[in-house]
């Protein structure tokens, strides 16, 4: 495990404050948990406050403890802990967390370690000449089978090659992060085998009716015809206006492979999202299973921002510009 310091004080800021939005979203957070308890609350906060500000400061963490009542120790013991929390100032544009652990490194981190010295900074936590990037090397990323990673915000990008992560990094550089979809970088679904699937070939009773074509010696077949009943059956869930279509990636907690399946779902606008009533994030919960997420990031609140006036009125409310 490294070694995670405070920031020097030359560039420690002297107080810090949540937003009048993000304090009432901390204090709805606090709430959650039973009374003595509070302290629960510490790593949300944090987190809340580094997407604020980009980075966690010390008068940030003080804050942040202070409110739910803990010492600031534990507080600090937590914020230094996690590789999550970024103890000093990195890149307005891009933080590139390399991971260093066994797997990563016996396929080619070192050599993506090599790169970022190269174009971004020589040592870590240092930023590139106009601000705008950074980089450090980090413990396991959690998904080892697609070894090498990054993690960059709240993205990984996987199974990766210098030539990739340097196309990845440009691309961040000049503003053209959306275009770059998170998760493997190759021909592989999640975390299935490189080489294809080596099991369930066959697959029987899809919608009902038996389905049996051998893949061919990478799965392709077999995958796409997943892929394929699946998105159809989800594209009936709800009508989608015609020409009309947002970038839903603009509300937190919505990326690229999030966003590709809500088009399947029929939902493409933030109008759409905004008035959402319970028996339809029922529908969406069921159909992504990801029961909890469209209270737990705001999708709703978020949405009618936007459909009200844009990235504007979304700054308006929430203090920063839409991820």
């Amino acid at each position: 495990m490294s070694v995670r310091r405070l920031a020097d004080d030359s560039v420690q800021p002297s107080s810090f404050s949540f937003t009048k939005e993000n304090l009432a979203w901390a204090k709805k957070r606090i709430a959650l948990y039973p009374k003595g308890r509070e302290q629960s609350a510490i790593i949300p906060l944090l987190m809340r406050a580094q997407e604020q500000s980009g980075w966690v400061s010390k008068a940030a963490i003080e804050k942040c403890a202070d409110m739910v009542n803990m010492p600031y120790i534990r507080a600090l013991e937590v914020a230094t802990f996690y590789t999550q929390f970024q103890l000093q100032p990195v890149g307005s544009k891009a933080h590139i967390q390399i991971c260093g652990t066994t797997p990563c490194m016996l396929r080619g981190a070192e050599d993506l370690r090599a790169l970022c010295q190269r174009k971004i900074a020589k040592k870590a936590h240092q930023l590139n000449e106009d601000g705008t990037l950074s980089w450090e090397e980090v413990e396991c990323a959690g998904a080892c089978v697609n070894a090498p990673i990054v993690t960059i915000g709240k993205d990984t990008y996987e199974d990766l090659t210098v030539e990739r992560l340097e196309e990845i990094i440009d691309a961040f550089a000049a503003g053209k992060a959306k275009e770059i979809t998170p998760g493997p970088q190759i021909d592989r679904q999640f975390s299935a085998p490189a080489n294809g699937f080596t099991s369930l070939l066959n697959l029987n009773n899809i919608s009902g009716k038996e389905k049996k074509s051998p893949a061919n010696s990478k799965g392709k077949k077999t995958k796409n015809r997943v892929k394929s009943v699946n998105e159809n059956k989800q594209a009936t869930l709800f009508s989608a206006p015609k020409d009309k279509k947002d970038d839903l990636k603009l509300i937190s907690g919505i990326g690229a492979v999030l966003e590709k399946k809500l088009n399947n779902l029929g939902i493409t606008t933030f109008a759409q999202l905004a008035a959402l009533k319970k028996a339809d994030i029922k529908k969406i919960d069921d159909a992504l299973s990801f029961k909890g997420r469209i209270e737990r990031d705001e999708w709703i609140k978020q949405a009618k921002a936007l459909a009200k006036g844009g990235v504007e009125e979304y700054i308006r409310q929430f203090g920063k510009k839409p991820v």
